[in-house]
């Protein structure tokens, strides 16, 4: 019965049947004609050694040197076809992996961290590579070898080909011994690596942070610890291995040892010809390259299981939020932007309360609602949910009366434009940030979206504008100027529902005010949910919900809602005493 891991290795090779038929298909005749070759010579040998005509050896030599001829170049054709094969897979796996965590929610990414991804994406795929192309070649190889080369010498004496085979089962053993060892030491030494991956992918997304504190001999250390317990995990394999394969070579010789030993015997005794030992020794040579690899081959499967778990436990993953198997279509030009919330809870896993408790509300089209309230109270858990980035139950969330998890993925997000807390762009240029969501949108709808988002003429006033190149993340601009490219983003796709997560938290309040403003004119207005801190923004909206401990524990204008006792009062009072503060 196939273990899963070889199940796997024949799920990824499937699709390259053909080629590796052809690499196994030229193995199978270099195996024949590098048996035919010896078995030539022996006759040759036989010959010559009765009668020596110079005829016969130009013959004999001529023979064998196109045999080798050909045996080399079906050979190369055998390397390239299978090293192809590997080369395939590899390509397929890293596109497989690629295109699933595209599928994966956010959350998935909370918990495994990029660094690790990195290497199973690059590492673990390089392994499997070697193991469907080297070890694959190797393997072969030895079947074909032993299935060709010791009948042929069993056919020339049998107790000499017993003689040089009576070491093999030494070798089987010193695998059967090993094999755990090397798969433990090599899981070893790839944990280490992607810990390793995940300091360096970690700490150059937050050099400017290791230099404002001033933490880069912490960080030296964190690293040398890291690389030093790599650099043991790698000298402990290679101890393994430099203690296995010298002994696999060398048992291996012994095979070409035991025929010169007793080989001479037999030729003085008249049991065995010239040519019959001479093509024993090349026999034996023919094994010993194939039983030496067994090693090197033994070290690539090791790996290559590994890798497969490693992989597998990417790909095995679910999507916890992907269409239903009904989903309903909804064009955004249908759209109208009337969402409601019936009931809506959520808790995170092992949370002690529900970070949305029981939600009640409903936003008309084109009306702009502020959600305000504690830090912690469960604004973004909603924003999250309203664009089903999070895995509610049916029923609760609505958008234009479709319950939101039977509506098709792409419409819904298509419906609505999320500008989270984080303002994340792309390390390239602020064109090419802004028209994110819409790749084919010209110079004119760019700096439209600008405008609105009021970035515009700070752009203007970079040395190449649009095409400055921002950085990673956005590093060379402020968070301000971050925030409203995000948010010129958002514009440019004109969705009918916008989201603005603490989105302006780094504006100024008369900037955020009027971007406010500006999102809440015209005759197409959207639906704007604003969620914020600033509160002078926030009491421009149409309404405001308050939240507090996942409940809405107030809703109404500014004005209604100032004029009652409750905590939207008390936020709006500390908000006025931090603007005077700060004028101070």
């Amino acid at each position: 019965m196939l273990s899963p891991r070889f199940r796997k290795l024949l799920d990824y090779l499937r699709p390259h049947w053909r080629s590796a038929a052809l690499g196994i298909l030229a193995l199978l005749i270099v195996n024949i004609v590098s048996v035919y070759i010896p078995l030539l010579i022996q006759d040759g040998l036989n010959e010559l050694q009765a009668t020596f005509r110079m005829e016969r050896l130009i013959y004999y030599s001529t023979v064998v040197l196109g045999l080798a001829s050909v045996m080399w170049v079906v050979r190369m054709v055998s390397r390239i076809q299978l090293f192809g094969v590997g080369r395939q897979v590899e390509y397929d796996l890293k596109q497989r992996i690629f295109n699933h965590l595209l599928t994966l929610e956010p959350g998935y990414f909370a918990v495994n961290t990029p660094g690790d991804l990195i290497s199973r994406a690059t590492s673990d795929v390089d392994n499997i590579r070697r193991l469907l192309g080297f070890a694959v070649l190797s393997l072969v190889n030895l079947i074909f070898a032993y299935a060709f080369t010791l009948p042929a010498m069993f056919g020339i004496s049998v107790p000499l080909t017993l003689a040089a085979i009576a070491v093999y089962p030494g070798i089987l053993v010193l695998v059967n011994l090993f094999s755990h060892r090397l798969r433990t030491q090599q899981l070893g030494v790839q944990e280490e690596t992607s810990g390793l991956s995940d300091l360096i992918q970690e700490d150059m997304s937050g050099m400017a942070l290791i230099k404002i504190y001033a933490q880069e001999e912490n960080e030296r250390r964190a690293f040398r610890r890291l690389n030093r317990e790599l650099l043991e995990a790698n000298l402990h394999l290679s101890k393994t291995q430099n203690t296995l394969f010298p002994l696999l070579r060398g048992l291996a010789s012994l095979s070409q040892l035991a025929i010169l030993a007793l080989g001479t015997g037999a030729i003085a005794a008249g049991t065995l010809q010239v040519g019959g030992f001479v093509a024993l020794l090349l026999f034996a040579q023919n094994l010993v390259f194939p039983t030496a690899l067994l090693g090197f081959t033994i070290t690539a499967y090791q790996r290559g299981e590994v890798s497969i778990d490693r992989l597998e436990a990417i790909l095995s993953t679910e999507a916890k939020i992907q269409d239903p198997p009904q989903a309903i279509a909804l064009p955004r030009n249908q759209v109208k932007g009337w969402l409601m919330a019936q009931n809506l809870t959520f808790s995170y896993p092992n949370a002690d309360h529900p970070a949305l408790d029981n939600l009640q509300f409903t936003i008309q089209p084109g009306e702009t609602v502020a959600i305000v309230g504690s830090i912690g109270s469960g604004k973004s858990t909603l924003a999250n949910a309203l664009t089903h980035l999070l895995e509610i139950e049916p029923g609760q969330l609505f958008l234009d009366g479709y319950d939101i998890t039977q509506l098709r993925l792409s419409d819904l997000r298509g419906a609505i434009a999320y500008v989270p807390q984080e303002s994340f762009l792309f390390s390239t240029t602020i064109k090419n940030n802004i028209r994110y969501g819409d790749p084919s949108s010209d110079q004119t709808d760019v700096e439209l979206a600008a405008k609105q988002a009021q970035i515009h003429t700070e752009i203007l006033n970079f040395p190449q504008q649009y095409k400055t190149i921002v950085g990673e993340r956005g590093i060379t601009l402020s968070g301000g100027q971050r925030q409203r490219t995000a948010l010129a983003r958002a514009l440019l796709v004109d969705a009918p529902v916008l989201i603005l997560d603490d989105a302006l938290s780094s504006v100024d309040n008369q900037t955020a005010t009027q971007i406010l403003q500006n999102l809440s004119e015209g005759t197409q207005r959207k639906t704007v949910i604003f969620i914020s801190h600033q509160l002078s923004a926030a009491a421009t909206a149409d309404r405001i919900l308050v939240l507090d401990q996942g409940r809405i524990v107030q809703a109404g204008t500014h004005a209604q809602l100032f004029a009652q006792p409750g905590l939207y009062q008390t936020l709006w009072e500390r908000h006025q005493l931090e603007q005077v503060q700060n004028l101070a």
